[in-house]
């Protein structure tokens, strides 16, 4: 469909804003539907107040209360929706139960720390930077070596890569490189705390607990096969699409897709020096069918200020977003980006969760002003 045009207008979009003037981009279904770029006098995130519940928002996960001694109680819900959740783990010691989620798939992103984590599958060794996908239904027990910190998403629907179309199937990371569990003769399951030579499983069905108790570990696989079983995929095992001469959209940088929602990986790669015209920086956009979320990871996040690892931040269909208003001065001397992060796009609007607004910064929706 040829754009229609009118005023003052660049030929392609993000490169070359004349002096003076801010570019939104103002579309439909993520980056995908119909769009217009608008050119404006004045930032549209210039604003002197918010009144009402539609602002950005973000948590210090660090601050959460992680007093508890188990898994459970220690997996903080942050944000969510009829689609999914988004919790924050932080876990210190081997857990003393086996685990099922029969409400939906775990996506677990290793934070910080190290350690195993056994499935009805086999188990995993994880690190830093691991996504691990745990289908609904599976059995699980972590077991951390480390003090460990997970971003977890529990969706209601199975998780996929996306499609890559053109750039063919190897592009991003080549599928060889996911793995799936080791069949470990030597795993050791502690016994339940409540009944002396008994095994606890605990299972997640609608939101309610169930404990089943067995004489026998939970998980007692000699062998499988199939197309169905947890995977791992490292970040640094992810290689980003970049273009030196044009700023691409957050779309090319997905990595999972489910119902209503995608999830991306931001990583170290080139900014675009190809041309000096070119943004270097995200484009103000408006979100008119996606909430936004982003968890910092590490790195230097110079598209925002006062943003440091373990925060997370919410920026709500119905206003816009785009860089602080020193990002692009800074952004002219840089030829890298050097930060990691993932970003969680919902169809459906997020509600945050108690715990979230407990560590919420409060001041947040401030900092883009003058």
């Amino acid at each position: 469909m040829i754009p229609y045009v009118r005023g003052v207008v660049t030929k392609q979009a993000h490169v070359g804003v004349p002096d003076g003037l801010y570019e939104e981009e103002y579309g439909r279904e993520g980056f995908f539907g119909d769009y217009a770029h608008i050119y404006r006098e004045h930032s549209p995130v210039g604003w002197t107040n918010i009144e009402g519940p539609l602002k950005p928002r973000s948590y210090s996960l660090s601050k959460l209360d992680f007093t508890g001694n188990s898994f459970l109680e220690n997996r903080k819900n942050i944000l969510f929706n009829n689609d999914l959740k988004i919790d924050y783990c932080l876990l210190k010691h081997k857990m003393n139960y086996c685990f099922r989620n029969a409400d939906g798939d775990d996506l677990f992103f290793v934070h910080s720390g190290h350690g195993k984590i056994f499935t009805d599958f086999g188990t995993f060794t994880y690190e830093v930077g691991d996504y691990i996908q745990i289908p609904k239904g599976c059995v699980y027990l972590l077991s951390p070596e480390s003090a460990t910190s997970f971003l977890i998403i529990e969706s209601n629907s199975k998780f996929n890569f996306p499609q890559k179309g053109l750039l063919g199937h190897h592009a991003l990371f080549d599928p060889a490189i996911l793995e799936v569990p080791d069949l470990d003769k030597k795993m050791t399951f502690p016994q339940s705390s409540q009944f002396e030579n008994e095994y606890e499983l605990i299972i997640k069905r609608n939101n309610l607990y169930t404990r089943v108790h067995y004489p026998y570990p939970p998980i007692t696989t000699v062998g499988w096969k199939g197309t169905l079983s947890p995977i791992k995929l490292n970040v640094k095992d992810i290689r980003p699409l970049s273009c030196e001469r044009y700023h691409l959209p957050p779309s090319a940088h997905t990595t999972f897709v489910a119902k209503n929602f995608v999830i991306c990986s931001f990583l170290p790669r080139p900014l675009e020096t190809g041309d000096e015209k070119a943004m270097k920086v995200p484009f103000y956009h408006s979100n008119i069918d996606f909430d936004e979320v982003l968890f910092y990871h590490s790195g230097d996040f110079f598209s925002k200020e006062g943003i440091d690892k373990t925060m997370i931040t919410h920026h709500p269909s119905g206003i816009h977003h785009g860089p602080h208003k020193g990002a692009v001065e800074k952004a002219k001397s840089l030829e890298r980006t050097d930060e990691i992060a993932v970003m969680i796009d919902t169809r459906n609007p997020l509600v945050a969760s108690d715990d979230a607004e407990s560590v919420e910064n409060k001041n947040y929706w401030k900092s883009w002003k003058g």
